[in-house]
């Protein structure tokens, strides 16, 4: 099976394309810059698109810009169809259409876009990385509290996203979203927080005393307080505090 992956080099890319390889697959990775097994092309112009799917049967759109993302998705969509590729896979967010975020309503624009482009596609939607939570917290390592806003996140590790994405995309399309992805554990983000500041080498009651919630007025914080970023159930992947003790 032929397989091109868009936003191959990022946090989650990297990952799926070791999960295809080891899976038996040698995906292409598309990208503005030439390397291994990279297929050169430009999503923000479309310039190289045709030559870069030319064969492609299966397309991962994992590619992320947070000021032009339907703009780079249309232009793979063109090129795609023109190309005949058989499935698109694309990788979403939880909640991209009950959160009043900016960045959320461009996600939803795109699943609108590949829904209505007649190329066979599957949409997944999934929560939060584990390093999306990392990197809230991290720039705060040297202050003597590490503040968190008073809402729960359900962080999900980056492999379990990439088995998911990789299974999709050696199976039929679905012609429509599958179930959503979370991971194994809803909680306060300042749990987490008490988990990352553990993790670092500071005892529970330490960690406890560290961590200050911030109630944060507004339509958005509501959204989040609701939960609507959450799937609910528990998901696939190793907890938070796990993944948190092996990562620097």
């Amino acid at each position: 099976m032929s397989i091109t992956i868009t936003g191959g080099t990022g946090t989650l890319g990297r990952r799926v394309v070791e999960t295809l390889r080891a899976a038996g697959q040698s995906p292409s990775i598309l990208s503005r810059r030439p390397g291994a097994d990279h297929v050169v092309a430009d999503l923000q112009t479309g310039a190289g698109l045709p030559q870069a799917l030319d064969g492609t049967e299966t397309v991962l759109h994992l590619a992320t810009n947070r000021r032009s993302d339907a703009r780079a998705t249309q232009h793979l969509l063109d090129a795609a169809r023109a190309a005949g590729v058989q499935h698109l896979v694309y990788v979403s967010i939880v909640g991209v259409d009950a959160v009043p975020l900016g960045y959320y309503r461009s996600k939803l624009a795109c699943e609108e876009l590949i829904a209505g482009s007649g190329v066979p596609y599957t949409i997944v939607r999934a929560t939060q990385f584990h390093e999306f939570v990392a990197d809230f917290l991290r720039p705060q390592r040297r202050l003597p509290r590490v503040i968190t806003l008073d809402v729960p996140v359900q962080p999900i590790s980056t492999t379990a996203v990439a088995e998911r994405l990789a299974a999709l995309a050696t199976t039929a399309p679905a012609h429509g979203r599958v179930d959503d992805l979370g991971g194994p554990e809803v909680l306060p983000l300042a749990e987490f927080a008490r988990q990352w500041v553990e993790a670092r080498g500071a005892a529970p009651e330490a960690a406890r005393r560290r961590v200050v919630e911030w109630h944060l007025p507004g339509r958005l914080a509501d959204a989040y307080r609701a939960g609507l970023h959450t799937t609910g159930v528990p998901g696939p992947g190793i907890p938070f505090a796990e993944w948190a003790a092996t990562t620097p």
